[in-house]
């Protein structure tokens, strides 16, 4: 079971052309809760694409985190980070692989 989820929200931004997928990790087990917590953060950075873009929901979840990742990487129950428009190559690295 996750214990967060990374979320990927399509912002849009004044001067750009199309929303922006920003990243948001989000220490909360249910996935609905954790997509609305990261829409709520979006917010703050621009309005929230109310259509698919370039084949993205506006609202999705990219992955589970694990216990390990979220304790590996500092994020407190409920918390709710901003990861930026990058790919998050580090939340996902440190999933635990199949032998774990």
């Amino acid at each position: 079971m996750a214990s967060g989820w990374l979320i990927g929200v399509m912002v849009e931004l004044a001067g750009e052309p199309a929303a922006l997928r920003h990243f948001f990790a989000v220490g909360h087990e249910d996935r609905a809760k954790a997509e609305w917590k990261a829409i709520d953060k979006a917010l703050l950075i621009g309005r929230v694409a109310g259509s698919p873009v370039g084949g993205l929901e506006p609202v999705h979840a990219v992955s589970e985190l694990s216990a390990a990742t979220i304790g590996k990487l500092a994020l407190k129950p409920g918390e709710v980070r901003a990861l930026g428009w990058r790919w998050p190559r580090r939340w996902i690295t440190l999933e635990p692989g199949p032998q774990d």
